[in-house]
């Protein structure tokens, strides 16, 4: 079922109604505006890869993809009953978690036809009580989830772009740990990102040093300096 984040980010990009839900080449498209192919992924990236990949063939595509910067979590009893409470998430995204999706993106970004569109949102999560604590049951459903609002944006296009979503203190060469170490991100995370450098030929592997491995900016720039 659409959720309501998922209307109103469809509006935020294109507000004529009679644009949103297209089908364009056996595929069903979000929106259309201006010529531009506009797909909105709460998901994960992974499920659209064969469906962008096709696309962009022959149409420029802008791919939304909303982190939660923050969540307010609202819980109720049932549906549309009293909220009992509501509570901020202590999880936050920042730009860089975008490295945890892009990896199952990579052999589709980046493409001159395909502008990725990252956005910090602050959204509320409506949650009804299920009443069952099993194993694979929380206690509890999403019922919905709402945008409050944008906090921040980003356009990726190239690899200059992604190149731009690490710090600019990073020593060259650079290792997962100096990743870690300078975004202040889990080393985990680093390493998802230095995969996504590797495979986007932002950044290629130099060496080791010891059993770490080494990287350096393909093409260097003014941030790499």
């Amino acid at each position: 079922m659409e959720t309501t984040l998922h209307r109103q980010l469809k509006s935020v990009y294109c507000d004529d109604t009679d644009q949103h839900e297209v089908v364009v080449d056996g595929y069903r498209i979000d929106a259309i505006a201006g010529g531009q192919l506009i797909e909105i992924q709460q998901a994960g990236l992974a499920a659209i890869r064969t469906k962008i990949r096709t696309l962009v063939k022959s149409h420029d595509v802008t791919v939304v993809k909303p982190l939660v910067a923050r969540k307010v979590l609202v819980k109720r009893a049932h549906k549309g009953g009293k909220v009992q409470s509501r509570r901020t998430s202590p999880k936050h995204a920042t730009f860089f978690d975008l490295f945890d999706e892009l990896v199952n993106f990579v052999s589709v970004f980046p493409h001159r036809r395909l502008s990725l569109h990252v956005l910090l949102t602050e959204q509320e999560e409506h949650r009804v009580v299920t009443g069952k604590r099993r194993r694979r049951d929380k206690g509890y459903r999403v019922e919905d989830r709402r945008l409050v609002g944008i906090v921040d944006r980003m356009e990726l296009k190239s690899r200059s772009d992604l190149q731009a979503l690490l710090p600019k203190n990073l020593p060259q060469p650079f290792s997962t740990a100096d990743i870690a170490k300078h975004a202040g991100v889990p080393r985990w995370l680093a390493q998802k990102a230095a995969y996504c450098l590797r495979k986007t030929e932002t950044a290629k592997l130099v060496g080791k040093n010891g059993n770490t491995l080494l990287y350096e900016w393909k093409q260097p720039s003014k941030r790499a300096a």
